[in-house]
């Protein structure tokens, strides 16, 4: 081709570009089949050339925007009141239909692991597929993906809620999901946005990390950990293979299990990096008219380090705090489930991480409109994974039917209010007792046990079982081995046995009223 032609075809392309030839494109979570949020001017939002007209149509109304110098455009519909599917159609250089649209409530489902976890791998999880079909709860799966910046790109798909579809959606997205759409008949949009093993700060955008001196010791930690990342991925692929795949061969010729491939390295690209799922798999989905949040995830906190138990009561707000203030739709209903039960049964009282990221759990609830859902009684002792994903489902329905959607019903278990000491015995008092205080039948307390889960101290800060009985609405707390008490701490354990619940059901929340230094917390906290 001559330089004469080469220049003429440039001189096109880029005449194409400032005339608006470039075909409009949509945010990736644009897709037949999908939930708008009802009772919003619902955003719609992509790209386009610099200064292109795009036009949005939805049910004989439209508006028209100009896309800006970085094609970026954005539309904000007008409220659309619709109980039946319509198509949704956006126009510029090129036209785009999005068909099957229904109007109702959508919710973000986030976490590790546990909110990963599928239906079809739940308790009756055969029965739970087959008997999947509601046309009116759409399922949106969002493609795992890092990003060591903030971007617009995502990939997602939304689909019916049919037995073909549901199987390896999430299973507690979905009965929160199911439980609400049929107790409102609303539509229900469940978008799942979760990677197995992450922590809370892989969540979280770099500013807020940046924002507060506690996440410094986070930043620093992975700082360390990429500047180190090329010569352990040297040594891993030099030392580390060669003499896992030595070790396999000689399991193998010898019939033996052979050894699992080692993990490499940590990188600058992993889902556990402070904001590299924030940066890919949230920021993306913003603005996205939204009804609120759900979210299931903690055991990668659960421990002593930069991340761990302790601070989580300062990461986890700040993350919904970092949401909140970006999607820019004020504080919007979240709800997450406590950890459940797990690992062996303790014989005598101790430290417990996992009983001190429950606690942080429980601090965050002291923000605006959210919410905690139960899974203390439904965990597995020799599995992270419990299969009983319905309980928490419920719970966290619950929940939304009583503080989302006005249904004035009991969704919360007893929560520890206050103490008394009475000479050799402590008097608890708690909120959220609906009709009364009861013993509840757990796996670990089969009835008829008698009150369980509680410890209790004197000044010496050691803590013994405790006798407890309830009394109306208090439970009285005593021992032998403590004459002279002063603090009292419940469902405090890994996998505690403790069977408090209310009269409707709802197992209490654990808790300690002493405040002594707990076995994750920071030197100087």
């Amino acid at each position: 081709m001559s330089l004469m032609c080469s220049a003429a075809v440039i001189a096109l392309l880029a005449l194409n570009v400032a005339g608006g030839w470039a075909d409009v494109t949509l945010n990736g979570l644009f897709t037949d089949n999908m939930v708008l949020q009802r009772e919003v001017e619902p955003p719609v939002w992509g790209r386009a050339a610099p200064g292109e007209q795009v036009t949005v149509a939805a049910c004989g109304r439209s508006k028209t925007v100009t896309a800006g110098q970085d094609g970026r455009w954005l539309v904000r519909l007008d409220p659309i009141e619709m109980d039946h599917p319509f198509t949704l159609t956006i126009s510029g250089n090129n036209e785009i239909t999005i068909e099957n649209v229904v109007m109702g409530d959508v919710w973000v489902c986030s976490g590790q692991s546990n909110m990963v976890w599928p239906v079809s791998r739940s308790s009756n999880g055969e029965g739970e597929v087959a008997a999947a079909d509601h046309p009116l709860i759409r399922l949106c799966r969002v493609t795992r993906a890092t990003s060591q910046e903030p971007t617009d790109e995502v990939t997602a798909a939304w689909e019916p809620c049919t037995p073909e579809t549901v199987g390896n959606f999430s299973a507690v997205a979905y009965f929160f999901g199911r439980e609400v759409h049929q107790e409102t008949g609303v539509p229900v949009g469940l978008i799942s946005t979760n990677w197995g093993g992450t922590p809370a700060e892989a969540w979280t955008s770099r500013e807020k990390l940046e924002s507060s001196p506690e996440f410094r010791p986070i930043l620093e930690y992975w700082e360390q950990m990429i500047e180190r990342y090329p010569a352990a991925l040297a040594k891993y692929q030099s030392e580390t293979l060669p003499a896992w795949q030595e070790k396999r061969t000689q399991a193998e010729e010898a019939g033996q299990v052979p050894p699992r491939r080692p993990r490499p390295p940590q990188g600058p690209d992993s889902p556990k990096r402070p904001s590299n799922l924030f940066n890919a798999m949230i920021h993306p989905l913003i603005p996205f008219g939204i009804t609120g949040a759900i979210w299931y995830q903690g055991e990668a906190n659960a421990n002593a380090g930069p991340s761990g138990a302790w601070l989580y009561r300062r990461l986890f707000p700040a993350m919904i705090e970092d949401w909140r203030e970006r999607w820019g739709q004020g504080d919007f209903p979240f709800a997450w489930v406590q950890l459940a039960n797990y690992r062996p049964i303790e014989q005598e009282p101790g430290p417990s991480a996992w009983a001190e990221l429950r606690e942080s759990q429980t601090l965050t609830l002291s923000l605006p409109n959210t919410g905690m859902a139960l899974a203390i009684d439904s965990g597995e002792a020799d599995d992270i994974h419990p299969k009983d994903k319905q309980t928490v489902g419920h719970r966290l329905a619950l929940w939304a039917l009583d503080e989302v959607y006005g249904f004035d019903c009991v969704s919360q278990g007893p929560m520890y209010e206050s103490m008394e000491v009475e000479g050799d015995r402590i008097r608890l008092r708690f909120t959220n007792i609906g009709g009364g205080l009861r013993r509840g039948v757990t796996e670990n307390a089969p009835y008829p046990s008698p009150l369980l889960g509680f410890q209790i101290a004197g000044a010496d800060k050691r803590w013994v079982w405790a006798d407890a009985e309830i009394q109306a609405d208090t439970v009285v707390v005593r021992s032998d081995e403590v004459s002279h008490p002063v603090a009292v701490r419940y469902g405090w354990a890994n996998n505690p046995v403790a069977n408090l619940y209310n009269d409707a059901g709802l197992p209490a929340v654990p808790f300690r009223t002493d405040d002594w230094r707990l076995s994750t917390q920071p030197e100087g906290r």
